[in-house]
């Protein structure tokens, strides 16, 4: 196919199938995650707390140690903790 407006309509379409592929891969996978959410929640595991520790795991180990630092001082100065 010839260029439109100096735009390569073959290389244009070739990204857009490939977004799109990933796109369906995507819902594919989340579709995934929710059953597995589901299975636990299932066994009697809390769900929320889950989605924290896995969002925990993803932090590098000195920025953890910091948020849950400053969140300690933020419930202490609430006297949530003694």
């Amino acid at each position: 196919m010839a260029d439109v407006g100096g735009v390569g309509a073959d290389r244009l379409r070739s990204f857009i199938e490939r977004i799109e592929r990933l796109e369906e891969e995507k819902a594919a996978l989340t579709a995934d995650i929710r059953e597995v959410f589901a299975e636990a929640k299932g066994e009697g595991f809390d769900t929320k707390v889950m989605r924290q520790v896995i969002r925990l795991r993803k932090m590098e180990s000195g920025d953890r140690q910091e948020q849950e630092a400053i969140l300690d001082l933020y419930k202490q100065a609430l006297g949530m903790i003694g």
